[in-house]
C-alpha cells in the first residue's frame, strides 16, 4: 500500500491534485490485488469512466478524454486506495483486458536491430571528440579571460552570464559543460559572497577542461567520470548490459528541474540491504507528465544497471521484481557518516554537487541567521546545516515535534536538502514528502 504522499507524487500538476481530491467521493472502488486497482468514476454523462491502475509500472488506463497521466479519476483511485478503502476482489473485466493487452505487447519480439557498423561508428566518435575539443579549447579562453579582466563584468551581465558560451557548447557537443555554464548566474545572484562561489565554479571548469585533455593518461573510470560531465552519450541499451545489482530500493527524494524545454526528474533511491546509492535521471519533453514509475515513499523490489565511473550513481532500472510497497523504514545513518560518503563522493569525482544521504536520531531546529532563521540538524554525533532551497523545512519541523527523525536528502557543500522523513510512531511509520 502507498502513502498518500507516494500517490500525490505521480500527479502531473497541482491542478491534478486539487481535481483528484474533490472526486474521491464519486469513485466507486471495485477493487485490487496485488498488481492492479480498478474502478469506476462518474463522470459528466451516463457511463461513468472505466479506470485502472498497473501497479507494477504503475501505469494508467482511463475512459475519460483526458491526455494527462496519472488523470484525476486514476488518481482518486489511488487516494482511496491508499486509504485502505479498496477491497480486494476479482478483476472487473476491463480491467483483464486491459492488462492482458499489456502482457501481450511486453512479449512481442522488438524488431531487429540493424548491426551497427563498427568502422562508422569510430568515426562519428572521433569526429564529435575533435568538435568537443575544440569547444573545450574556446572555453580554456574564455576561462582565462574571465580571472584576467576580473568578475565586474560577470555582475552586470547577471541572469545572462556564459549565456553566449554555453551556446557555443551546446555546438560543439557538450551539453554537460553548457548545463554548468547555465548555473553560474545563481552564483553571481546569490549574495554576498558571491565572487568565491563563482571562482569556484570556474576552477571546476578549468579543471574539466584539463582533464579532457589528458583523457589518455587518466584511468577508464576517470574517465568516464569526466566523459559524463562533458555530456558525452551513454546507450542505455550498454548500461543494461552491464552486471545488475538488485536491491529493494527506497525511494528517498524526487526532484524536477525545468530548462530548455526539457524537464529532468531526479530519483533519489537506497538499496535497503546494500545501503549502494542511486540515481534515476530522466528528461521529459515541456507539456508532457514526466516519468512517474518511482513514486516517492516507495520501495521497489528491482535490478539497477550503473553507469560507467566511480562513485557508481546515476543508474537505468532494469528487471522489476514486484509492484511498489510503502517506505516504512530505512537503515539508520549518522551525520558523521553522511559527511563521509560525501567526501568520499567528491573525492572520485570533483565535479559532484549533492549526494543522496540518510540520517537518522537528529532533530530539526531553528538556528539564527543574519538573513532571517536558519535550521539545522542536530543530534549526539553532530549537527548539519539545512538547505531550505526547495525543501519545505516547515513540515519537517511540524512532523519532527522537537523529536528524533529519520531524514533523507541531497548533501551538499551548503548542507542537507530535505527531500522526505519518516514520522508517526514505530508501529505507523510512514514517509512524508518534503
Amino acid at each position: 500500500m502507498w502513502t498518500r504522499d507516494a500517490v500525490l507524487a505521480l500527479a502531473p500538476d497541482a491542478g491534478s491534485v486539487s481535481a483528484a481530491a474533490k472526486l474521491v467521493g464519486s469513485v466507486s472502488a471495485d477493487g485490487c490485488d496485488d498488481g492492479a486497482v480498478w474502478g469506476l468514476c462518474a463522470g459528466s454523462g451516463k457511463t461513468p469512466y472505466q479506470t485502472v491502475v498497473d501497479l507494477t509500472g504503475p501505469a494508467y488506463k482511463c475512459s475519460c478524454p483526458s491526455r494527462k497521466f496519472p488523470c484525476k479519476h486514476a488518481l482518486a483511485l489511488l487516494l482511496r486506495w491508499s486509504a485502505g478503502d479498496v477491497p480486494v476482489a476479482e478483476r472487473a473485466d476491463f480491467t483483464t483486458t486491459w492488462l492482458e493487452g499489456r502482457a501481450a505487447k511486453k512479449e512481442t519480439p522488438a524488431p531487429a536491430e540493424r548491426t551497427p557498423d563498427p568502422a562508422a561508428a569510430a568515426k562519428r566518435s572521433e569526429r564529435r571528440a575533435e568538435r568537443v575539443g575544440t569547444g573545450l579549447g574556446e572555453l580554456d579562453v574564455w576561462l582565462t579571460d574571465q580571472v584576467r579582466t576580473g568578475l565586474a563584468g560577470a555582475a552586470q551581465a547577471g541572469y545572462a552570464y556564459g549565456a553566449a558560451t554555453a551556446a557555443r557548447m551546446v555546438d560543439a557537443q557538450a551539453p554537460g559543460v553548457a548545463s554548468a555554464l547555465r548555473r553560474l548566474p545563481r552564483a553571481v545572484v546569490s549574495g554576498e559572497g558571491w565572487t568565491g562561489r563563482l571562482l569556484t565554479d570556474l576552477a571546476l571548469l578549468r579543471l574539466l577542461v584539463a582533464a579532457h585533455a589528458r583523457l589518455e593518461d587518466l584511468t577508464e573510470d576517470e574517465a568516464a567520470v569526466v566523459r559524463a560531465h562533458v555530456g558525452y552519450p551513454v546507450r542505455a541499451e550498454d548500461v543494461l548490459a552491464s552486471e545488475p545489482l538488485r536491491d529493494h530500493w527506497a525511494v528517498t527524494g524526487v526532484r524536477d528541474v525545468v530548462a530548455d524545454n526539457l524537464t529532468a526528474r531526479r530519483v533519489w533511491l537506497r538499496g535497503r540491504r546494500t545501503g549502494h546509492a542511486a540515481l534515476v535521471l530522466t528528461f521529459t519533453p515541456s507539456g508532457q507528465s514526466p516519468d512517474t514509475s518511482l513514486p516517492a515513499g516507495t520501495v521497489v523490489d528491482a535490478d539497477l544497471h550503473f553507469h560507467p565511473g566511480t562513485p557508481e550513481l546515476r543508474a537505468v532500472v532494469g528487471t522489476r521484481y514486484a509492484a511498489p510497497v510503502a517506505l516504512t523504514d530505512l537503515a539508520p545513518g549518522s551525520a558523521r557518516d553522511a559527511v563521509g560518503e560525501f567526501q568520499r563522493a567528491v573525492s572520485l569525482d570533483p565535479w559532484t554537487r549533492h549526494w543522496p544521504v540518510v540520517v537518522s536520531g537528529l532533530v530539526p531546529v531553528a538556528v539564527p541567521a543574519a538573513a532571517g532563521p536558519g535550521f539545522a540538524l542536530t543530534g549526539p554525533d553532530g549537527t548539519l546545516p539545512v538547505d531550505v532551497g526547495g525543501a519545505d523545512v516547515w513540515r519537517l519541523l511540524a512532523v519532527s515535534g522537537g523529536h528524533p527523525v529519520t531524514v533523507a536528502g541531497e548533501l551538499g557543500d551548503r548542507g542537507l536538502r530535505p527531500t522526505g522523513v519518516l514520522g508517526g510512531g514505530p508501529g505507523d511509520r510512514r514517509w512524508v514528502t518534503l
